[in-house]
């Protein structure tokens, strides 16, 4: 986008803004994640596969992806994703092998995405 010193557009983007915003809250389904150790570890962790079956991600319904960043971070910092585009970029980092066990026993696996690259992708 070109830059623009006129608020009326700026304002215009805004309020589209806000209305995308108020459209996913609405009409849409949007799977929240609270994260308390994503402020230690950098990553977001994408669940995919639990006790040898598909979970998280790969069985999710929802449209929208919400991380609520908590821990240190002190739910202050939220991140919303399509769950399409979110499925694109945890592709990328399981092809990279940012993997890990988690959970009760290691008994699920989920992609790990740095946090600091999501406004790579």
């Amino acid at each position: 986008m070109e830059h623009n010193n006129d608020f009326k557009f700026d304002l215009e983007f805004g309020i589209l803004g806000e209305k995308l915003l108020a459209e996913i809250f609405t009409n849409k389904k949007v799977e929240v994640k609270r994260d308390k150790i994503a402020s230690n570890t950098g990553n977001l962790a994408v669940e995919y596969e639990s006790r040898g079956k598909p979970s998280g991600i790969a069985t999710s319904q929802a449209d929208w992806w919400c991380f609520i960043l908590s821990g240190k971070l002190e739910d202050k910092i939220i991140i919303i994703i399509e769950l399409e585009k979110l499925k694109d970029i945890c592709r990328i980092e399981f092809l990279a092998n940012n993997i890990k066990e988690m959970g009760d026993n290691n008994t699920s696996k989920a992609v790990l995405i740095p946090i600091k690259k999501i406004n790579t992708y």
